[in-house]
């Protein structure tokens, strides 16, 4: 999925505590001083927080409004780590790391079954031996909830509607974003974007996840809980 104006106010929408969470888990699970590979890095908050940490980074999404913005929060923060576009569903370019993570539901974009089989297993090929890969998605508790609400924001120069329609297939949305932008002559233009969203049960994601070589599969709810059948966020770790 590519961001065109959804990545011009995607961090004023986001919860910033996430970020922190989301290094603590990945922390808790590979320790200090590894390399890092981050499938769908976005602006490159949390790349920059694993940076400061001691994690050797590289940063990956297939969205270029994305990367320009991970480019200059790098400026911003003195930081500096590899950004590559690039499909998380063809890594054959990269090289092997320590560790693959993929957060805020990023595979969430993946159309079908075989489309999420192939980056697991593209994800098991760039792998060390010991390595581990780390995600999250959408639990379909969450999906539903989606169904329930509709979202309104503003910044200084864009006015923002989210509303969330049941998807064709089963666990699926389609967020229809509208965007209102302040342009010069102080009018505002219209733009739209549709972004698609598909989860699926926990048991079809461990049984892709076994196709594609990964062994031993701990799953969590919202960072550390146990799932339960409200659980907003699934996580996963996954070794070889």
């Amino acid at each position: 999925m590519e961001y065109n104006w959804f990545a011009k106010v995607y961090d004023d929408l986001m919860d910033d505590t996430l970020y922190e969470k989301w290094l603590k888990y990945t922390s808790e699970h590979i320790g200090k001083n590894k390399d890092i590979l981050e499938l769908g890095c976005g602006t490159g908050i949390l790349g920059i927080k694993m940076k400061e940490a001691g994690y050797d980074v590289t940063g990956l999404d297939l969205s270029e409004e994305m990367l320009s913005l991970a480019y200059n929060r790098q400026l911003e923060a003195g930081v500096t780590f590899p950004l590559v576009q690039g499909d998380m569903r063809d890594l054959t370019d990269l090289p092997v790391y320590s560790n693959v993570v993929c957060y805020s539901d990023a595979l969430c974009y993946m159309k079908n079954e075989g489309e999420l089989l192939s980056v697991f297993k593209e994800v098991n090929s760039k792998l060390d031996k010991e390595g581990l890969f780390l995600f999250d998605v959408h639990s379909t508790y969450q999906v539903s909830e989606f169904l329930k609400t509709s979202f309104h924001a503003e910044t200084d120069d864009i006015v923002f509607l989210w509303d969330t329609f049941e998807g064709e297939q089963p666990y699926s949305v389609e967020h229809q974003l509208s965007f209102f932008v302040k342009e010069k002559d102080g009018r505002y233009s219209r733009y739209e974007e549709l972004h698609e969203e598909r989860t699926y049960p926990l048991a079809t994601y461990k049984e892709l996840l076994k196709q594609a070589g990964f062994k031993d599969i701990e799953i969590k709810a919202d960072f550390t809980e146990e799932v339960t059948s409200e659980s907003k966020r699934w996580f996963f770790s996954c070794s070889k």
